[in-house]
């Protein structure tokens, strides 16, 4: 392990690699949706291929983020993280090519593998690089550079869709690779986790994978065999983790209640956030007539909040305990969705958009660093990057699944985003599911979380966090030794 210093030439080189490369998979991760009726409107595209547009990127980042740390800590990081950044680029290349709406879904898949290589390896280097004094803060200023690239995105890409072409959302990503990798190869240090052994679980990822994929597709075109197909691939995935010696997702780790119930609160609230970002970028441009960059610049108060606040979020969880916080947080936020019913064709922002953001904001605001810090607290201290990494993956999961069935479930036609009565009268159908999510969500956390207070205290990277897409990362020094093998850093944020 290296020991070099945050205020060196070399450690300023690594921030900006590190910034650079999980810039790209944040800023895609946020400003597409709000290139979405554009794209549908170029493509001749339909509602559900505007879903899997979104889906199929979280698809595989979902499901092989956890084996994207592995690789890191076995092979090296700096070379898996280049690998990354190389992949992310070139299927953002053909992204922004693309000739038809099938070639774009299935570059987008290929963006969710390169996402799963990169965004572990970006914050594993500045765990494996830094003096051991620096590294809290290199990671909280990697945190918090992320948190401004996330109140910025959906901006950037509003500006992009309504200048250039929603095209030049994925073609940013080529000239950020193109810095990135020369000074990654150059400037930044190899590591790996010489305690790293065994064989990775590619099965389990394959499984975990096809599961998703298929429960994805019935619940987007309505496919009762997909459904019942994807459940009995997940039953194999479980019986698979059962069975290996070292599971991707070991299931001893689901021995500890509260790491169960914690995951299940964050399945209804992330479920929650996923199907509202994704509908509320669509109302705002297809009913309230807005512009692209109208639309992302009209969602920017719920991230600046958490951007703002989350580190005082993370300070009260530690005092209070878990339990009030991700009661009140959820609650908060079900009614800053149910405020969103206000917004129809005749919408002010300043009356009925900016409200509900506030609130809802606040309500995140105050759930996100709580959650991950309980999540921590819930296991031992030497699985903690590993539970860090499985939370993360299953807010993603909730995310893909809410996007796939929510349309459904609210009756959106196959064109109803190109009518405004249409997707209005939906999305007044959709945003009380969503709120029933995040009170199920709140219900659940204040029946059965416990500790008054936290055992564990949140890293600054799990504080200064705009969570909107997974809750954080916990990097921690954990992952170098014992049962974890490396798992600890593969989540992102």
């Amino acid at each position: 392990m290296e020991d070099i210093r945050l205020a060196s030439r070399t450690g300023r080189w690594i921030m900006l690699t590190t910034v650079l490369g999980s810039g790209m998979a944040l800023l895609d991760s946020t400003v597409v949706n709000v290139a979405l009726p554009h794209i549908g409107e170029d493509f001749g595209a339909d509602m559900a291929d505007l879903q899997w547009t979104v889906n199929a990127y979280m698809l595989t980042l979902a499901a092989l983020i956890l084996l994207g740390g592995a690789l890191g800590d076995r092979y090296g990081r700096r070379k898996v993280f280049v690998v990354g950044v190389v992949w992310f680029a070139a299927a953002s290349l053909l992204c922004g090519l693309a000739p038809n709406a099938g070639i774009l879904i299935a570059a987008r898949a290929l963006q969710g593998i390169g996402g799963a290589l990169l965004t572990p390896g970006s914050l594993a280097l500045i765990q494996a690089s830094f003096h051991k004094d620096d590294r809290a803060r290199a990671v909280g200023l990697w945190s918090g550079f992320g948190g401004v690239g996330a109140a910025v995105g959906p901006f950037v890409g509003g500006w992009l869709v309504d200048g250039p072409g929603w095209r030049w959302v994925f073609l940013l990503n080529v000239p950020l690779a193109l810095l990135c990798v020369p000074v990654a190869l150059r400037h930044v240090p190899e590591s790996r986790d010489e305690s790293a052994h065994g064989r990775f679980d590619v099965a389990g990822a394959v499984l975990g994978a096809a599961a998703l994929a298929f429960v994805t597709y019935a619940l987007i075109a309505e496919a009762w065999w997909a459904g019942a197909l994807g459940l009995a691939v997940g039953a194999g995935f479980v019986a698979l983790e059962r069975r290996r010696e070292e599971p991707m997702v070991p299931p001893s780790i689901f021995a500890s209640r509260q790491f169960t119930v914690v995951n299940l609160v964050t399945l209804c609230v992330y479920a929650a956030f996923g199907g509202f970002f994704f509908l509320a970028a669509l109302q705002l441009q297809v009913v309230s007539g807005y512009t692209a960059l109208g639309a992302g610049t009209a969602l920017l108060p719920t991230t600046v909040l958490m951007l703002l606040l989350s580190a005082k979020s993370g300070e009260l969880g530690e005092r209070i305990g878990p339990r009030i916080p991700l009661t009140v947080g959820p609650l908060l936020c079900a009614c800053g969705m149910l405020l969103m019913l206000r917004v129809g064709e005749d919408a002010s922002y300043v009356s009925d958009v900016l409200p509900a953001l506030l609130v809802l904001g606040l309500g995140m605001t105050a759930l996100v660093a709580p959650l991950t810090a309980t999540v921590l607290s819930s296991v031992d201290v030497s699985r903690a990057g590993l539970a860090s990494g499985i939370n993360n993956a299953a807010a993603r999961a909730a995310g893909l699944l809410a996007v796939a069935a929510l349309p459904t479930l609210a009756g959106m036609g196959p064109e109803a985003y190109r009518s405004a009565e249409e997707f209005g009268e939906t999305f007044r159908r959709a945003m009380p599911m969503c709120a029933g999510l995040l009170v199920a969500g709140a219900v659940l956390a204040w029946a059965t979380v416990r500790n008054p207070k936290a055992a564990a205290e949140c890293h600054p990277g799990c504080r200064v966090h705009c969570g909107v897409t997974a809750p954080p990362l916990e990097p921690g020094e954990r992952g170098r030794s014992g049962e974890q093998d490396g798992r600890g850093r593969s989540g992102d944020r």
